[in-house]
């Protein structure tokens, strides 16, 4: 597989013939997230998310997804520090999924697969083992299955909300300005937001079945997560280059 998947190195099928040795070392070492400056969210997440990372909406049409925007400039998450610990409160189920994931060449069925550059893939029998002597699926294993299948579902979930929002034309482009502690103004571009004057001219029909859905709810998430923009850039270096108008590459489900 290659790297299409942001974090993900070399992800291969997992199968007892290939991993029956195999252990899962947890290291708490989230170094592999360092290079990403958003990952994709699910809606089940906003509640958690909005208190201190900015949601905003990536793609277009049908390819509309939200993302936890991590950092402000290309190849930059600053959730990481130079240890690999993520310094966040929450950390973006995305992210924690690592170095597991479910590929697809149809949309339908689903292989686990694992990123065997993660530094806690080992044959020390160090950590979680996949799969028993007898080649079966631990209850580890079974759990990250667990973990994946639900992860999928909120996928889906998620794609459907983003496509009622898409067929409200509720999205519309957006750009954050904020001023660093330096004093230097830096311009973010390049994603979208739900637009508050589209909100309000919906009719009171269309906002009550934002509101039944719970759809309502996760538009306000998306909103006041706007705060957390200058709090996120705050967190760049005191002494940060002039860059001029920053539009960095969001993330791509």
């Amino acid at each position: 597989m290659p790297k299409q998947l942001l974090i993900y190195e070399r992800a291969v099928p997992v199968n007892p013939q290939a991993h029956g040795d195999v252990s899962i070392r947890s290291t708490g070492d989230y170094a592999y997230a360092r290079d990403v400056n958003s990952v994709p969210l699910m809606s089940v997440e906003f509640d958690l998310t909005a208190p201190e990372y900015p949601i905003v909406f990536t793609g277009e049409g049908a390819n509309t997804m939200p993302a936890a925007l991590l950092g402000v400039r290309d190849q930059e998450n600053l959730f990481v520090d130079e240890g690999g610990a993520w310094t966040g409160k929450y950390v973006p189920a995305f992210v924690r999924r690592y170095p597991f994931v479910f590929s697809s060449e149809d949309g339908q069925n689903f292989t686990l697969c694992i990123d065997e550059t993660f530094s806690g893939v080992n044959r020390l029998g160090r950590g979680e083992r996949l799969f028993d002597a007898d080649g079966t699926r631990t209850q580890y294993l079974q759990g990250v299955l667990n973990f994946l299948q639900s992860y999928q579902a909120q996928h889906d979930a998620t794609r459907a909300f983003c496509a009622r929002l898409v067929e409200l034309d509720l999205l519309e482009p957006m750009q954050a300005q904020f001023v660093l502690k330096s004093g230097q103004r830096m311009l973010l571009s390049g994603f979208q937001s739900v637009s508050r004057e589209r909100l309000r001219n919906l009719s009171g029909e269309a906002l009550s079945r934002l509101a039944k859905s719970g759809d309502l709810d996760l538009i306000y998430a998306n909103l006041q997560s706007q705060r957390n923009f200058t709090p996120l850039a705050e967190r760049l270096p005191t002494a940060v280059a002039p860059q001029g108008a920053e539009q960095p590459e969001l993330a791509a489900v």
